[in-house]
């Protein structure tokens, strides 16, 4: 149909490894698929061109996303011959879907759903406050790793101490909650989001007759960002496969950033081993980014992707990345906003810019500094400072206190709040320990979506909120020059840190977890310093790759602007604290030195570019007290 002379709309834009993976026969088949590659495009190509040569059947088509927005944009950029629609959803969403399929046919009642662990799991642990607040969260996060990994209550030790974990709580405590949470489960008769996925597997294994009739209704099976699949994922997918070989993956191993909640990216490393027969085809262009962003991500990244192709950026040179030190994070912040300010005016709309932070706790201080100076910033719901739930834990301590003493100035309340964190023990206050990797971030499954940085919920986010919180209160004080009250220093934190732009155009103000899947014009990545960047409990080899490829993932969200910084010293405990620039900083240039011919190689003899590194990487860590600007890292 399509002869040399005639257009093909879904191959003539494709450069020669999209279209061998549009177009493979292979089954199963991995696509490798860099930042910046086309993704998305060679995903719902294939698809298409499957459907348009009668390979596939559009509605026996099952595409598998990890967030419902992803789903809909991947059903929404399919055309549908004949007005037939393939079926896009969560792992969640189909799992429990079918669950209740299963339910309604057997005239059983349907699962009912535990919308969120820490219904069972408070009153399990108890007391109330922020303190308690943070501990259900602590154990959640356990539980979902273990749940990840297809571990059992009784294996919950021998795994943790493995895998090096460490809880706040300690291990053989959390086992215990662990235990106790199953047994009231099954107590009440509820299941949670966890269980939703394994109870799927169990029904399509145990009934033959309800696995042929799934197995019949999706026949093709697609999976987007296979690096983020857990253990618990793979079984499912196996069991809804069946005997069958009709499997297309893509991911990018280079973005495998979720192994801290039980993630585990060897899969599609090893796809021909996961799935015999299987082969891969690696994406090599990179269609994003302008050339220097792609060098700087790719070099941060090291080998921490393991052995893999580095994408040639297609785009011409442009505006080089910048690396800036700065005296405060106070100053980094006011900087930022300046720079945006700027950028808006010289015609970069705000909703083209992101400020790029590694955990929620720094971004009240950009929050703040947007707000001063007439910055519109867009945070989620449940990332507004005074919506996170360990800072409504506080706020409501505030208002109890409040109510008991009516009248009382709310500088005393703020002075109360403040004295009585001193006794508080140091897993409740949210001091570090030594973890296997970044597991104060778990993720919360919300319906059939994943929030991916939950920080502020943990005993490693206690602390900073109180301390910002503390801050803020301060600065709520010196505002009002008056006694104030709980009520309006909660408007005054929705107004001056809280999301000001909220659902409208704004530059968004993201950690680097919820930046990946995303792009912006114009991209700060901010407070590039040890103990952030990688953070301090990231001690293991494993730990400290999966923050390489975090970092690699922050970076390669940028466009046509990257601007990296950090700042000398940042407010900590209440007090200023010396800082140090990531040793990834200083890495870039030994990176370079090792790869004279490959990822730095362009318009411009690779000296060159070493002598720029050079005098780049030498001026961003200077000793004066002075913030300075820092030269250039061009391509």
């Amino acid at each position: 149909m399509y002869g040399p002379s005639v257009r093909d709309p879904l191959l003539d834009d494709l450069d020669p490894l999209q279209r061998v993976a549009v177009t493979s026969s292979a089954r199963p088949l991995a696509i490798i698929a860099p930042a910046g590659s086309g993704k998305t495009r060679v995903l719902t190509r294939r698809i298409a061109y499957g459907v348009r040569e009668e390979q596939l059947v559009a509605r026996h088509v099952l595409a598998v996303t990890f967030t419902r927005k992803a789903a809909a944009e991947l059903v929404a950029r399919i055309d549908h011959p004949g007005g037939a629609r393939i079926t896009a959803g969560t792992f969640h969403a189909i799992a429990l879907a079918q669950l209740r399929r299963h339910a309604s046919e057997r005239n059983r009642e349907p699962p009912r759903l535990l919308e969120g662990k820490a219904r069972v799991l408070a009153p399990l642990l108890g007391g109330r406050g922020a303190a308690p607040s943070v501990a259900v969260a602590d154990v959640a996060s356990e539980i979902e790793w273990a749940k990840a990994r297809l571990i059992a209550p009784d294996g919950y030790e021998a795994a943790a101490e493995s895998a090096g974990r460490r809880p706040p709580r300690g291990i053989g405590a959390v086992a215990q909650v662990y235990a106790r949470y199953e047994d009231e489960k099954r107590r009440r008769h509820l299941i949670d989001f966890d269980d939703v996925l394994s109870r799927c597997a169990d029904a399509m294994v145990r009934d033959e007759a309800f696995a042929a009739g799934q197995r019949w209704r999706f026949r093709h099976i697609f999976v987007d960002e296979f690096q983020d699949a857990t253990p618990l994922q793979l079984r499912l997918l196996r069991a809804w496969l069946g005997d069958t070989n009709e499997l297309t993956v893509v991911g990018d191993p280079a973005q495998a950033i979720y192994g801290f909640t039980g993630a585990d990216a060897s899969p599609l490393l090893q796809f021909a081993r996961a799935f015999p027969g299987g082969s891969t085809v690696a994406l090599g262009s990179n269609y994003r980014s302008i050339p220097g962003v792609v060098a700087l991500a790719e070099i941060a990244l090291g080998g921490a992707a393991g052995v893999r192709r580095h994408p040639e950026a297609i785009r011409p040179d442009g505006e080089a990345p910048t690396i800036t030190a700065f005296e405060t994070d106070h100053d980094e912040a006011r900087a930022v906003a300046e720079h945006a300010w700027k950028a808006h005016a010289s015609g970069v709309p705000w909703r083209r810019m992101a400020v790029l932070f590694r955990t929620n706790a720094q971004s009240p201080r950009f929050e703040a500094a947007f707000a001063r100076r007439g910055v519109p910033f867009r945070v989620g719901d449940d990332q507004r400072f005074s919506a996170r739930p360990a800072v409504r834990a506080l706020l409501d301590d505030l208002r109890s206190e409040e109510r008991k003493a009516p009248g009382r100035p709310f500088a005393h309340l703020l002075a109360d709040l403040a004295a009585g964190t001193d006794a508080m023990p140091a897993a409740a206050a949210g001091e570090q320990t030594p973890r296997a990797g970044p597991a104060a971030q778990p993720p919360a499954w919300i319906g059939d979506d994943i929030t991916e940085d939950t920080t502020d919920d943990t005993t490693d986010g206690a602390r900073s909120r109180l301390e910002q919180l503390l801050e803020l209160g301060r600065e709520y004080l010196a505002a009002v020059a008056g006694t104030g009250s709980v009520a309006e220093f909660t408007t005054w934190l929705d107004t001056a840190a809280g999301g000001a732009a909220s659902g409208g155009d704004g530059v968004e103000l993201v950690t680097f977890h919820r930046a990946k899947g995303l792009e912006w014009s114009v991209v700060f990545v901010t407070g590039l310093e040890a103990g952030l960047v990688p953070m301090s409990f990231a001690t293991s080899q494993e730990a400290r790759n999966e923050e390489r490829r975090l970092l690699h993932v922050a970076l390669s969200r940028a466009e046509d602007e990257l601007h990296c910084s950090w700042s000398r010293t940042r407010s900590m405990g209440g007090r200023r604290a010396r800082r140090e620039p990531s040793p990834w900083l200083a890495l870039l240039e030994d990176a370079a030195n090792r790869a004279p011919n490959g990822i730095l190689q362009g318009r411009r003899a690779p000296r060159e570019h070493l002598a720029e590194l050079r005098a780049t990487l030498g001026a961003a860590t200077p000793a004066g007290p002075p913030p300075s600007r820092v030269g250039r890292l061009r391509r």
